[in-house]
């Protein structure tokens, strides 16, 4: 059974009068975590295109670009993104069934976690069209909120990928300005770790998805050169 299929099938539990609770407890592990990894992508996304309200052709191919949807699997695929969309009443309950799913030990989101990750899809759909809408701000931020993402790693995720301006490379790292070459070497180095598809796939990021590292170690490589340049000025 695909991806797409078990998503489907999940959904269509929903409309049969199986509660939310009791669908995410059957995908808790794999292979059904992938499916709940999409499913939170595919709602959260969807409800937050109807936050600014507005559906964008850009925002539809930045979904594809984080999910590689097999033709054949593409009217189910729509089918759940339009359910999804309906209104934006809900999103809190999938991201707090998420949160519960991937959080370990009520311990915040770091960089290394699912919740990261899907973070990071989040503001890539968001980002596509070029407008990083204030409601999209406040749905992103809530939704960290309740992952526990602390508020300056939501700082980092946000000047990283938002295209309003010039990302600020010490802010890309988490690090200080003043802070020595030495430690920022470390905390990039521990970046490019993190980043590595390996990595993700051991902490349950579907293959889909993995692609998302290739944009944030452009990110974390160039923020690196950048703060040498500085350095060397």
């Amino acid at each position: 059974m695909s991806l797409w299929s078990r998503i489907t099938d999940a959904l269509a539990a929903l409309r049969q009068g199986e509660s939310l609770s009791e669908v995410f407890e059957r995908l808790r592990t794999p292979p059904e975590r992938s499916v709940a990894f999409t499913i939170a992508v595919i709602a959260l996304s969807a409800k937050m295109a109807k936050a600014d309200g507005r559906v964008t052709r850009d925002e539809v191919t930045a979904f594809r670009e984080v999910f590689h949807i097999p033709p054949a699997d593409e009217p189910a695929a729509a089918r759940v993104f339009n359910m999804a969309r309906e209104d934006v009443a809900g999103f809190e309950i999938y991201a707090e069934r998420i949160a519960r799913m991937f959080r370990v030990d009520g311990r915040p989101c770091g960089a290394d976690s699912v919740l990261c990750d899907l973070m990071e899809g989040l503001f890539h759909i968001a980002t596509a069209d070029g407008d990083y809408h204030p409601d999209e701000d406040a749905f992103l931020t809530r939704v960290s909120e309740i992952f526990g993402m602390e508020p300056a790693h939501f700082s980092r995720l946000r000047a990283r990928l938002v295209p309003d301006h010039a990302p600020d490379p010490y802010t890309v790292l988490g690090v200080a300005p003043d802070a020595p070459l030495d430690e920022i070497r470390r905390a990039w180095r521990a970046q490019v770790r993190e980043t590595h598809p390996d990595r993700m796939m051991a902490r349950g990021v579907p293959p889909e998805a993995i692609q998302m590292a290739e944009r944030r170690m452009q990110a974390i490589n160039h923020a690196w050169e950048e703060i040498q340049a500085q350095k060397a000025a």
